[in-house]
This record gives structure tokens, C-alpha cells and sequence, in this order.
């Protein structure tokens, strides 16, 4: 069984390089949507655990590959977006965040960035793309597959609510797991953590 990893919003494949060395043993591939430059878009022959990034989960529920087989959210979702029956972030929020980008988008990458966690510099970006899926975490909601979904949320993740954080993947088969002290970049935060949760999950698809 093969992993395949998905970034989320404003973040590249690199953000899997620590988990990706721990699971160095583990056949696997990294997608990349290319927001920072020439995509990168794996396919995987074969059955395959996703292993995702939060608006990574909904790129892969979106097209999931033909041998998905289970996911491991980690500070994943199928919505983004509040709607009255259910948590997430305001529209209004999204909204600002949309117009704002039209007028600054490397300010507006830089601020959620920081928001997330990280300082790191980045180089040019595709603003088309960034904003085009920006436009998706406002107004999509991913279909929920038939596989298992291994939920992984950070306890203090200053991006998702925590009402939206214990309602995602409603009536899926989901496990949910909290990371207590971890933030919105778990990956990059605590991967040796998220490495014994795709262990396991591995395990159990064995």
C-alpha cells in the first residue's frame, strides 16, 4: 500500500518533509498543487492511503484516486464554510479574506500563513489558482467517500472553530483524534505524532 500526501491552502509539498522522512520506510508520493510554481500531480497505481492537510482532504475527496482505500485528515475537512446547519468559518470572514486578495495576494497568503504557524518565506506565487481555490473553500462541500477517515485535529488550531473541528466528515466512517496542544500545521508541528497515527491507520487497512 502506497501513501499519498496532499497539501492544503497556500502550503506546497514541502510541508510534508518531516512526516515524509519518518515514514521514509512506507512507498509514498507527494502531490503538488503548485501554487508556488509547476504542479506536481501524482497518480497512484494501486490501493493507497491519503494522507492530507486541511483543504487537501477536499482536493482528494474531490478526485479521489481509483485505489483509495482509507484517509488520514489531519487538520482536514469536507467544508470550510459556515452554513445555519452547521459549523465553520463565517462566510463574512471568507469574504474579506477574497476581497482582500484581489488587492494584495502575497499580503493576504503572508497573514494566513503567519495565522497558521509559520514565518517561512515563500517565492512567486500563482494568485489565480490560490484565489480560484480560496473560491472553493468558500463555497464547496465534498462528497464523503465510502473509505474509512481517520480524523486528526489540532486542540488549538487558530484556523478551524472547534465546533467545525468535532462535526467534520459528518455520517463517514470517521475516527477522530485530537492532538491537545497542537495548532493548524501538525504536520510541520508534531510529526512524529501524526507518523504513529498513519501507522496505525496503515495497520488497520492491512
Amino acid at each position: 500500500m502506497k501513501l499519498l500526501f496532499a497539501h492544503g491552502w497556500g502550503f506546497d509539498g514541502s510541508v510534508w518533509t518531516p512526516l515524509s522522512r519518518l515514514l521514509a520506510d512506507l512507498p509514498q508520493a507527494i502531490d503538488d498543487r503548485g501554487y508556488f510554481g509547476s504542479p506536481r500531480i501524482m497518480t497512484v497505481d494501486g490501493p493507497c492511503l491519503a494522507v492530507t492537510h486541511s483543504f487537501g482532504a477536499m482536493r482528494v475527496l474531490a478526485a479521489p484516486p481509483p485505489g483509495l482505500v482509507g484517509i488520514v485528515a489531519i487538520n482536514g475537512f469536507d467544508r470550510f464554510s459556515a452554513r445555519p446547519d452547521r459549523p465553520g468559518v463565517p462566510i463574512r470572514v471568507i469574504d474579506r479574506m477574497v476581497r482582500r486578495f484581489g488587492e494584495n495576494p502575497r499580503a493576504v497568503l503572508g497573514e494566513f500563513r503567519r495565522q497558521c504557524g509559520t514565518e517561512a518565506d515563500f517565492e512567486e506565487i500563482d494568485a489565480t489558482l490560490l484565489h480560484g481555490d480560496l473560491l472553493r473553500l468558500r463555497d464547496e462541500e465534498a462528497a464523503l467517500p465510502t473509505v474509512p477517515i481517520l480524523s486528526l485535529q489540532g486542540g488549538r488550531d487558530p484556523i478551524l472553530p472547534e465546533a467545525m473541528r468535532a462535526q467534520v466528515f459528518p455520517q463517514a466512517a470517521v475516527r477522530r483524534i485530537e492532538c491537545e496542544a497542537g495548532g493548524h500545521l501538525l504536520p510541520l508541528e508534531a510529526p512524529e505524532f501524526c507518523a504513529d497515527i498513519v501507522r496505525e491507520a496503515m495497520g488497520a487497512l492491512a
